[in-house]
């Protein structure tokens, strides 16, 4: 049975939460087929992700902990957009606090939904090459425990394939996003 094109009609939006970087709404939707209901939303204002990729073909990758799963992630560095911020620079500025490396060349790989079952959250993706290793260590954020992994592509192919260590969503799907980019077959 096709609904049409004609998108739910949002009868009552609410605010349960805002804080510092999302916020939680419950909001009231009929859809076309008049069914009524409410949907939860987190409010995300959207990510960057870098593949950072050293002139030796290794991969730099973050290892830190995330509260939400109770363990450390490997991970490339990614952050938040701020209000008014390009993704662009962003991720420019992420990967330096983080990694202790500056990229000299950039390509975007697009942008995904990431769980838009309960987030209207984006990610943009970003292919990091040309890097330099800076002279002063990473400048992390105070709630930040980050440790730098360096590993070649095959490596983290067998992470991911064998799940040995926890790798998330958002870097798994722009692994492979960038993975053409990078001539691996």
């Amino acid at each position: 049975m096709s609904l049409g094109s004609e998108p739910p009609k949002l009868l009552k939006e609410r605010l349960f939460y805002q804080g510092r970087k999302f916020r939680y709404e419950v909001n009231t939707y009929c859809l076309p087929n008049g069914a009524s209901g409410d949907w939860e939303c987190i409010r995300h204002p959207g990510g960057a992700l870098a593949v950072p990729v050293t002139p030796d073909g290794q991969l730099v990758l973050v290892r830190q902990y995330r509260f939400t799963v109770k363990g450390r992630l490997l991970e490339f560095p990614a952050g938040t957009v701020e209000v008014n911020e390009d993704p662009a620079e962003t991720i420019r500025r992420e990967i330096e606090e983080e990694t202790g490396y500056r990229a000299h060349q950039w390509r975007s790989l697009g942008k995904f939904v990431l769980c838009p079952g309960y987030s209207d959250e984006y990610i943009y993706a970003f292919l990091a090459q040309q890097l330099e290793k800076l002279d002063l260590p990473p400048a992390q954020d105070e709630d930040e425990d980050i440790e730098v992994v360096l590993m070649s592509p095959q490596e983290f192919e067998a992470i991911v394939c064998t799940g040995e260590q926890n790798v998330d969503a958002k870097s798994i799907a722009s692994y492979f996003m960038a993975k053409p980019l990078l001539g691996l077959s």
